[in-house]
């Protein structure tokens, strides 16, 4: 499955609109290629570089979370609200991001200042199941409610540094 965003290229520089110094908005996206039996998308956006390459924290700073996008959707506008429920998505949820408040729906890269490019992993997944998750879900919750129903996967990779 191919993932991409009129927003930056693969493996290349994101651009400050999408950022904390930006707008802070989520980026535009689309794909192609999912299988004809996929059920729903899922979406984790995370940075393993976090506080910075030379050292990592133990887990990758989690920035977007969105599941149960329905199958027929191939496309995310620009600007998805933060909110759980996504209502031009129907049955679409967002869960919770890694920061401590407003920690819902997509929050953009914001490296601490000198420490060099971060990476930004945009993870798409094709499912063959809706999964049965609350609006606090975590990265961790959702990559195990998606244990055995992962039928494709995608990914875009941004680059940022402050």
């Amino acid at each position: 499955m191919k993932l991409t965003s009129t927003a930056f290229e693969n493996n290349s520089t994101m651009d400050a609109k999408y950022t904390v110094e930006g707008e802070d908005i989520s980026p535009p996206l689309a794909w192609s290629g999912a299988p004809a039996e996929t059920v729903t998308f899922a979406l984790i956006c995370d940075d393993p570089d976090a506080p910075s390459r030379e050292r990592p924290a133990a887990k990758p700073w989690v920035h977007w979370i969105l599941f149960n996008i329905p199958a027929d959707v191939r496309k995310l506008p620009a600007r998805i609200p933060r909110q759980g429920e996504l209502s031009h998505f129907v049955g679409a949820r967002q869960g919770v991001n890694s920061w401590s408040s407003k920690n819902i729906g997509y929050r953009g890269p914001v490296p601490p200042p000198g420490s060099g490019p971060h990476r930004y992993f945009f993870k798409l997944y094709a499912l063959d199941t809706k999964l049965e998750l609350d609006l606090s879900a975590t990265k961790e919750q959702l990559l195990a409610a998606m244990s055995g129903h992962v039928l494709v996967e995608g990914e875009l990779m941004g680059t940022f540094e402050r």
